[in-house]
């Protein structure tokens, strides 16, 4: 990948400089076009794990430049899905290679833009949304009205729950987008946003927002965290006071925050969360 890597670093500088998309040549259409290919196939990611900790994913700016330079070098154009007319700078991925790697994705709303990755044996219900740049592993369900956002890193065996929401990274480059590692169940309506990560064989209640600003109380390490969930963790939403509860405002009642406590995987849970291998057959 360091050709590519190398054509496209190149082209952001020219971009930086004034290239438009009516001026852009053929040749570097092609780029973006061998871009957008290899972030399809999985051959590139937008962020790579370099460490053993769910805290040592770092992006890949230059992908993200180059997921940047498919909007700066194309034109908004009419196109249709579904017979429903839209208007967009990329087209829907092409899904001709889902099938023979026993991928699934229901008609009638699902959306696959462009240079987006999906694995063997995922599944993808209708109405789902995976972005640009996302990349979702293998045996992987997206589930009814979910939505994965841009340059997103899904891991392998990832249950997302209906309704889920998994926030996209885009700006700055030099971000790490949203990361859910291998094995994690998130519950229905869970919303994972500003590129917090969820260790590998996390369990994570329904309606559960994970963000930066939301402490972690991590009860197997006995300590507050920001920003990720370790691994094999337990989690769920709770409300604890907020350091506005004395305004005169609340009266008696105070203020409360939002909280995320983490406890350590139970029997219980794990059976609760158990796939069945033969939707993945």
């Amino acid at each position: 990948m360091s050709d590519l890597e190398s054509a496209v670093r190149e082209l952001w500088a020219r971009y930086e400089n004034g290239l438009t998309a009516n001026e852009a040549t053929d040749e570097q259409v092609a780029t973006v076009a061998a871009f957008l290919d290899a972030l399809e196939a999985g051959e590139i990611r937008a962020a790579e794990k370099t460490g053993s900790s769910v805290t040592s994913w770092e992006a890949n700016e230059w992908v993200k430049r180059g997921v940047l330079l498919a909007f700066g070098l194309h034109d908004t154009q009419r196109r249709e899905y579904g017979g429903v007319g839209y208007h967009d700078v990329l087209p829907l991925r092409d899904t001709a290679d889902l099938g023979e790697r026993g991928t699934r994705n229901t008609p009638d709303g699902t959306v696959l833009r462009r240079g987006s990755h999906l694995g063997s044996d995922c599944i993808v219900m209708s109405p789902a949304f995976v972005n640009v740049g996302a990349y979702v592993d293998d045996g992987t369900l997206v589930d009814s009205c979910d939505t994965v956002g841009s340059c997103a890193q899904i891991g392998a065996d990832v249950k997302l729950g209906a309704n889920t929401l998994i926030g996209g990274v885009l700006e700055p480059v030099e971000d790490a987008p949203v990361v859910v590692e291998d094995g994690v169940s998130l519950g229905a309506g869970c919303r994972v946003t500003s590129g917090f990560r969820v260790g590998e064989n996390c369990v994570v209640g329904e309606n559960t927002l994970l963000t930066p600003n939301v402490p972690v109380y991590d009860l197997v390490e006995e300590e507050v965290i920001h920003g990720y969930l370790p691994s094999q963790r337990r989690a769920f939403a709770r409300y604890v006071p907020s350091s506005l509860g004395d305004h005169d405002l609340f009266g008696d009642s105070g203020a409360f925050k939002p909280a995320v406590v983490a406890t350590s995987l139970d029997a219980e849970t794990l059976d609760a969360t158990q796939r069945e291998e033969v939707l993945r057959e």
